[in-house]
């Protein structure tokens, strides 16, 4: 004989459709605000509420600097794997994995199209894509960009995120480094405006390389940009580090940067740049 008895069951099921909202919100790293994700997308993933810069894939950021009708080269390089490189998984590997996640062959995209009035070459790094790290197939993508600029005079424009070199191509990876470098050598010669736009991240390699030669040096708000990151700097002089160390508004005061521009107002700035810049009167 049972103790207790339940006389009526008070539980109703209910059988209505549950409303699923994973990954409808994103908290904002800035202020910690919860935002729909969807004002963010619309808003170039820039925080509505305090201005705080989301990283953005190269896809999308190409759309919202080009107008309609511009067109994607050099997209048939892909990177090989000369070492037979093996760290915690094999190069050839990881590269596979970056591939299927971003839907690219290597962690650059070159475009060539208008920014308002003006017929551009724009070559745009993807951090998603091994942190964005520059190999032999990134090297030559931007070599190739440099020279459609050479050969149709129009000005080039270099996005970086990047982590730097990538440590699995060894050497070929640090050739780079000079292979562009002597390249951009070629746009000053020629007159041929360049502008470097640097994101959160640009370090390592990429900022000791092209990513500082621009005739026009600019940032997003916050960027990290440096050439080792600030944990192995205070590590290695065994001080702290001033507050905001490395952030492009730190740069800009100290005269590394010519400005800082927001992600909504960097095309009007970079056509408003191309104008001055190739102004003859």
């Amino acid at each position: 004989m049972s103790w207790f008895k339940r006389e009526d069951n008070e539980i109703v099921n209910d059988d209505r459709k549950t409303v699923r909202t994973e990954g409808l919100w994103v908290r904002c790293e800035g202020c910690g605000q919860v935002i729909f994700k969807a004002d963010l997308e619309a808003n170039l993933r820039v925080c509505p509420k305090c201005g705080h810069h989301f990283r953005i894939d190269a896809r999308s950021r190409i759309e919202s600097l080009l107008e309609p009708g511009y067109e994607l080269v050099d997209l048939n390089l892909v990177s090989t794997d000369p070492l037979q490189f093996t760290d915690l998984k094999p190069y050839k590997k990881r590269l596979a994995e970056a591939r299927k996640k971003t839907g690219l062959n290597d962690a650059i995209i070159n475009a060539v199209g208008r920014i308002g009035p003006h017929d551009v070459v724009l070559s745009v790094m993807e951090y998603s894509f091994i942190g964005g790290s520059m190999g032999a197939v990134v090297g030559e993508t931007i070599a190739r960009a440099v020279d459609r600029s050479l050969e149709s005079r129009r000005p080039l424009i270099i996005i970086s995120a990047s982590g730097g070199a990538r440590m699995m191509e060894g050497i070929a990876s640090l050739m780079q480094l000079a292979k562009v470098s002597a390249g951009i050598a070629k746009l000053e010669a020629e007159k041929i405006p360049y502008i470097s736009v640097m994101t959160d991240p640009t370090t390592g390699g990429v900022t000791a390389s092209f990513a500082m030669l621009g005739d026009l040096n600019i940032a997003e708000p916050g960027a990290l940009i440096g050439f080792a990151g600030p944990r192995v700097i205070e590590q290695t002089i065994r001080q702290k580090l001033p507050a905001g160390f490395q952030r492009s508004e730190f740069l800009l005061e100290h005269g590394f940067l010519d400005a800082i521009v927001s992600r909504k107002d960097m095309k009007q700035y970079i056509w408003e740049a191309i104008s001055w810049m190739t102004s003859t009167g």
